[in-house]
């Protein structure tokens, strides 16, 4: 069942209702806030990495991504680049990414949808 309306508000208070949860299959130390989630998997959420963490593995799936650097920032190993806050990607399903460090932590806002008729 799809998220219900939610008016502007902010996500991040602490009274916003929604609690910070561990990532199932991240590495510890990342946790995330889901805004919207819809029954076919699209979503919309927070993700908050703790300074010090790395991820291993490239990661490619069957979706579309977008993500904005909120605050903080996060090294793409493979590239060999800093991404800080403001930045932005867009990646089309199949797309390669990562791994990552995060070595000051990093807060991104992340959407993921599918494209119709999947």
């Amino acid at each position: 069942m799809p998220t219900e309306d939610k008016e502007l508000f902010d996500p991040l208070a602490a009274d916003s209702g929604i609690e910070w949860e561990p990532v199932e299959g991240y590495p510890d130390g990342i946790y995330e806030k889901v805004l919207y989630m819809d029954e076919d998997g699209s979503h919309s959420r927070i993700l908050k990495f703790e300074p010090g963490v790395e991820t291993n593995e490239v990661l490619i799936h069957d979706f579309y991504e977008e993500v904005y650097v909120i605050s903080g920032g996060l090294i793409d190993t493979t590239l060999d680049e800093v991404f800080t806050a403001g930045t932005y990607a867009c990646r089309t399903p199949g797309m390669k990414h990562g791994p990552y460090q995060t070595p000051i932590g990093c807060m991104t806002f992340e959407t993921r949808y599918y494209e119709d008729g999947n």
